[in-house]
């Protein structure tokens, strides 16, 4: 087992980040269109989600052969040297099919099973988020910090919604039952610029059920590195069953309420 420091996979993981946010940016073909589908007919991957996976593994490869790999569009590898790198190579697809700016490119480094690296490329904000576990949040190199805690009742909170459609179903009456409780509701279509933004201080808070590890894991840390609380359901981590990050104050009244009002189930 190697022990490699944070701040040596931090460089590798913004240099990818950097090259599959310039290939998204600049190769998207005019006639773009759906590779195929995933957990629906609106779950779409298109041919560029493909291509910026295959540049992220093949260069974190060359420099660290020995890393594991798990990523969105079929990445997969265990390795040996206790680094795994998780991989969202276009978070917001359907954003990104439609010529919408919000999308990312997602890369967290983990070490023996914790995330201690995490990278947030927006390459049409001209933004870069990262963190290295302990060491704080930045946003282009400066560094950022979410927003002190608003009373709930004047909290923004951004959210999504699942592909599948009984999910959504649940998500919007959730989601309907919660804004009047709240300043107001956004819905950016990337789980990873709104963890980002929470850490920012751009958004008070943020939940949403039905995450991969690749879509929160990078933001994750960037979110807690930036002073916000992540959870899940009370007493758990993020999941796939409900992610919660928030400011302290906003987080603990919110995560109740979305365990009161199910948010953890369809």
């Amino acid at each position: 087992m190697t022990d490699p420091l944070p701040s040596e996979l931090l460089p590798l993981a913004l240099e990818a980040a950097r090259k599959a946010g310039a290939l998204l940016r600049d190769g998207r073909p005019d006639d773009l269109g759906v590779a195929r589908t995933k957990s629906s007919p609106i779950d779409v991957v298109t041919e560029m989600d493909i291509a910026a996976e295959k540049l992220i593994t093949g260069f974190l490869s060359e420099h660290r052969p020995d890393d594991g790999f798990l990523g969105e569009e079929g990445a997969a590898t265990v390795g040996t040297s206790g680094v795994r790198w998780v991989i969202d190579p276009l978070d917001g697809t359907v954003n990104y099919l439609y010529g919408l700016p919000t999308w990312a490119v997602s890369i967290a480094a983990e070490l023996d099973g914790e995330t201690v690296v995490g990278v947030v490329e927006a390459p049409m904000r001209r933004e870069t988020f990262h963190a290295v576990r302990g060491g704080g949040a930045f946003l282009n190199d400066r560094p950022v910090r979410c927003r002190p805690a608003p009373p709930l009742d004047q909290a923004l909170v951004s959210t999504g919604f699942n592909y599948v459609h009984t999910v959504r179903t649940h998500q919007a009456d959730v989601a309907q039952r919660l804004i009047p409780q709240l300043r107001d509701i956004r819905r950016s279509g990337s789980a990873a610029i709104d963890l980002a933004d929470v850490a920012a201080g751009r958004l008070d808070g943020y939940y949403e059920r039905g995450l991969s590890p690749w879509d929160l894991a990078a933001g994750d840390l960037i979110a807690r590195e930036g002073g916000a609380l992540t959870g899940g359901r009370p007493g758990d981590g993020p999941s796939g069953d409900l992610t919660v990050a928030a400011v302290p104050g906003v987080f603990e009244p919110l995560q109740a309420l979305l365990e009161e009002m199910g948010a953890w189930h369809d």
